[in-house]
């Protein structure tokens, strides 16, 4: 059944100044901020970051003691779905990456990189993360929310402490600012008759699954032996039933085979191999699988580390042990974080030593370990669980099934999306087949096959009733099978700063967020992408009006830069083009780059001819030179530096001239030299 809680008459208590490890928010009554952002997540930094460039008084608080939330938590594969859909500070933040590992974009990277690269804009903005701190209670009357107050976790003894503010931001996984402002969420799967979908509910798929055959009983074929750990006795529903069930929580791991910088796996305090007889049967269902990347998703991340996820029927995912977490006390949560700490260590040095593991598996485990320069405060373990799904909003629109698809496409949208409709596992059961009982995943989906879409700001912004002044970027209004699509680490910033800028456009003109002019946030977002007011770059892609095509291109919808790319089998017959020109508005030197998506037989060099809008310069690309990292097909290849001016028509041509396989034109992109 679909789950709606609404908090009503909650009652703030008294302030007194704040004490945290950094400086204190002033009191109350000498301050009420502009923007609270609640959460130091990469959605609420790069939320209070902007809020800050836009002239406006922040206070950012962060209920744990970690910056940067999963981006800085171990999850360094990034999950990109399609880079068109990162725009703005978002994009900036994997530039700055780049910078650090001598590349244009980064998108594999170091937990404490990305952390630092994030304190770095605070640092820039002058902002003090207010670390320890939790929401207990929100003040909101008539719909605007005046005050919270929050806890010392520390000192659970201090009295509760109010902040003031005009504007209020719930950047957290959790939502729980916007759980106790009253405001209407959802939990677990939604039926599919609820909003017309396929995907919702309960789904007994393929993916990440039990081969047929694997016995569930402690004394195989004896039901009265008991289950074996980590099989639930419910009992599974028909497809696209609703529930309150959510996905799978984990660990993105973050380990080193770098002897230097390794620290060894060890037994974790109580540790119990009995949780793993069900992966012990895995592996005997399963012996034609012996290397370690059919059990982990084992992404390789710069300086010889890692970023392991879950992968096959028993892996890193804690399988129906999170289902308390939504609506859990903070007591109850830090029990669920510690129940999956011990089963992931535990899974690692099961790995390791057990003797049922093969050996194959056991060799290479036994090179890696716990990095001593990562997670330095947490004795090298991350402080971020994975919480894919939590509380969701019901706001003023929700995306659905049919948004990810493009059914329905919103005016709108102040971000996009474009991963895969994916969810992870929710619980494993027992199901009969052909008279056998034996094991199964349920929950898995992963349906993709889409370009890019937008994402509603009625998607981010509660209904009017019930909250005029708050923005909800992360745990926002989305069905469970829309929200596995759009609950991506660079999504959830581009939300960030549209709510950041939404708020302070309303602080400016004296409205509520649902009042605000779409028209003009839509502008500010697309003419001051970064929020400092520096000249935004120029990207032009195949599917732009003013892209001029000759000869014989395909269209594919797959694998490029935004909804489409052209590809040409160039025969070396004839000649084809396509030629790319921006709108330059300021004079200066831009750095331009051609995008190169991967595809099959592709040309061993590419011709592409640059003009600066007075000479035209010809460059070769060699294929072998274009090197792409991470969750992607194609790479942004530099082509040079020009000087353009106002009033010319510089442009870039990729042509199919020499070419000796298939030609891609795709996109190009001019970005103003700083």
């Amino acid at each position: 059944m679909r789950k709606y809680i609404n908090y009503l008459g909650l009652l703030c208590l008294v302030f007194s100044s704040i004490m945290s490890s950094c400086s204190p928010p002033e009191k109350s009554e000498e301050k009420v901020y502009d923007v609270v952002v609640y959460g130091a997540t990469s959605s609420g930094i790069i939320a209070a970051y902007t809020a800050k460039t836009m002239g406006k008084s922040v206070l950012l608080i962060e209920p744990s003691h970690h910056l940067g939330g999963l981006t800085t938590g171990g999850l360094g594969y990034t999950d990109i779905g399609n880079k068109f859909a990162v725009t703005g500070l978002s994009r900036d933040f994997y530039r700055k990456l780049g910078d650090h590992y001598g590349k244009f974009e980064q998108w594999i990277f170091e937990p404490s990189v990305a952390k630092a690269t994030f304190q770095d804009y605070l640092d820039r903005a002058g902002i003090a993360v207010q670390y320890g701190f939790r929401i207990q209670d929100v003040e909101n009357k008539d719909g605007t929310i005046t005050k919270i107050s929050i806890e010392n976790a520390a000192n659970l003894t201090e009295p509760l402490r109010e902040v003031a503010g005009k504007m209020f931001i719930d950047a957290t996984y959790e939502g729980d600012l916007m759980a106790k402002a009253g405001v209407t969420y959802a939990i677990g799967r939604e039926a599919n008759e609820v909003y017309g979908e396929t995907y919702n509910g309960v789904q007994l798929m393929n993916g990440h699954q039990f081969p047929d055959g694997v016995d569930p009983y402690k004394v195989p074929g004896d039901p009265s032996s008991g289950l074996l750990w980590g099989i639930s006795d419910g009992k599974l529903a028909e497809d696209g039933t609703g529930d309150d069930m959510i996905q799978a929580y984990n660990y993105r791991i973050c380990l080193t085979n770098d002897p230097d910088n390794r620290i060894e796996i060890t037994e974790p305090e109580g540790y119990d191999p009995s949780m793993f007889d069900l992966l012990v049967r895995l592996f005997e269902a399963q012996p034609d699988k012996r290397t370690i990347n059919q059990y982990f998703i084992w992404s390789r991340m710069p300086n010889n580390k890692t970023d392991i996820n879950n992968r096959g029927g028993f892996s890193t995912d804690m399988i129906g042990m999170n289902h308390e977490y939504p609506e859990g006390s903070y007591e109850k949560r830090q029990e669920i974080i510690d129940a999956h700490t011990l089963y992931t260590k535990s899974l690692l040095y099961f790995y390791k030593t057990d003797p049922r593991v093969p050996k194959e598996l056991q060799d290479f485990i036994k090179d890696w370990g716990y990095p001593k320069d990562e997670y330095v405060d947490t004795d090298h373990w991350s402080p971020q669980l994975y919480v894919r799904e939590v509380r969701r909003m019901v706001g003023e629109y929700v995306m659905t099934q049919a948004n990810c698809v493009g059914e329905e496409v919103v005016e709108d949208g102040v971000g996009m999306a474009a991963y895969t409709m994916d969810s992870h596992n929710i619980q494993r059961v027992v199901v009969e087949k052909d008279g056998k009982k034996m094991v199964k995943n349920e929950g898995n989906v992963e349906i993709g096959g889409f370009g890019p879409y937008p994402i509603a700001y009625r998607s981010i912004i509660p209904k009017a009733n019930e909250a005029k002044n708050l923005l909800v970027p992360v745990a926002l209004s989305a069905s469970h099978i829309a929200y596995g699509s759009i609950r991506m680490e660079p999504v959830f910033m581009v939300l960030g700063q549209s709510a950041a800028v939404a708020a302070s456009l309303a602080l400016d003109e004296g409205l509520t967020v649902q009042d605000l002019s779409i028209q003009k946030l839509q502008e500010e977002l697309k003419s001051n992408p970064l929020a400092d007011g520096s000249t935004a770059e120029i990207l032009v892609d195949n599917d732009d009006e003013f892209v001029v095509v000759t000869g014989d291109w395909e269209i594919q919808n797959r694998h490029g830069y935004g909804p489409t790319l052209l590809k040409n089998a160039g025969n070396g017959n004839s000649i084809s083009t396509v030629r790319f020109s921006p709108k330059v508005v300021e004079n200066g030197k831009y750095d331009i780059y051609v995008y190169f998506s991967g595809t099959e037989d592709a040309t061993s060099q590419t011709k592409i001819i640059v003009s600066d809008g007075k000479a035209e310069n010809e460059i070769l690309v060699k294929e072998s030179d274009i090197r792409v990292e991470g969750q992607t097909r194609g790479e942004w290849v530099n082509v040079g530096t020009h000087t353009l001016e106002v009033g010319t028509n510089p442009f870039v041509t990729v042509s199919t001239e020499g070419a000796d396989g298939t030609v891609v034109a795709d996109a190009v992109l001019w970005v103003p030299e700083k």
